[in-house]
């Protein structure tokens, strides 16, 4: 069974006292005791983020570890990551991401884990990613399309509420067709897609949607049915 849960904001990084989200994403393993790995490539491997992924996994019910590409631990990266239950991919630049992805075999390597029933996560730019485009602002100072994996259809614009262009920077791609439409996530919502279809959405924010984007002579914003995780 395939696995991509997609989260618009919130997890350990941005969230660090709210555990709903992260406890979600290991809860979906089969395993009492998940091997987690933590893929910070789009922060540049930043040592701040990874030692923040362990105060937090360090603490639950699971093996955590990481995949650094600037600073490799192993050359045999395939082995090394289809062991794992669950990926978790960081925020950052989401073009230098898959470039360097792409430079190393990590692309491959990360459909071939997904085809094999691995979890893959990911916030911001590790949501972006999985879908066949993405808004980010890998650019520079302002928000653009970028041409991502295309394991899930569509696009996906991260972060909704909580950066005010987001939302009409989305509709405006979308209506100049710059970008396909997509899914749209406030921050603190996860999307759980097992094969190509939406399962689940949930947050650990009372309020935080989840939203359909499309275009059909004017842009249409849907919003989805989210469950809110509850208090913790």
């Amino acid at each position: 069974m395939k696995q991509i849960i997609a989260l618009g904001g919130g997890g350990f990084s941005m969230e660090p006292d709210n555990p709903l989200l992260d406890r979600y994403i290991l809860n979906q393993s089969n395993r009492a005791n998940p091997k987690i790995c933590f893929i910070p490539t789009a922060s540049g491997d930043s040592d701040t983020y990874i030692s923040r992924f362990y105060q937090f996994f360090e603490k639950q019910h699971c093996q955590p570890s990481h995949l650094s590409l600037f600073k490799p631990s192993t050359r045999d990266i395939e082995s090394f990551l289809l062991e794992k239950d669950i990926l978790y991919v960081g925020g950052g630049n989401t073009k230098n991401l898959l470039v360097l992805w792409k430079e190393w075999g990590m692309d491959i390597v990360l459909k071939k884990a997904w085809e094999q029933g691995i979890i893959l996560a990911g916030i911001s730019a590790g949501s972006i990613c999985w879908f066949e485009e993405g808004v980010t602002d890998s650019y520079g100072d302002r928000l653009e399309p970028l041409k991502c994996l295309g394991f899930l259809k569509g696009s996906n614009c991260p972060h909704y509420d909580g950066e005010s262009d987001r939302r009409p920077s989305y509709h405006e791609l979308i209506a100049s067709k710059k970008i396909i439409p997509g899914i749209a996530t406030d921050d603190g919502v996860a999307i759980h897609y097992i094969e190509q279809n939406i399962s689940r959405i949930v947050s650990s924010r009372p309020n935080a949607k989840a939203y359909k984007v499309d275009y059909h002579q004017e842009v249409e914003e849907t919003e989805l049915e989210t469950e809110f995780l509850g208090s913790y």
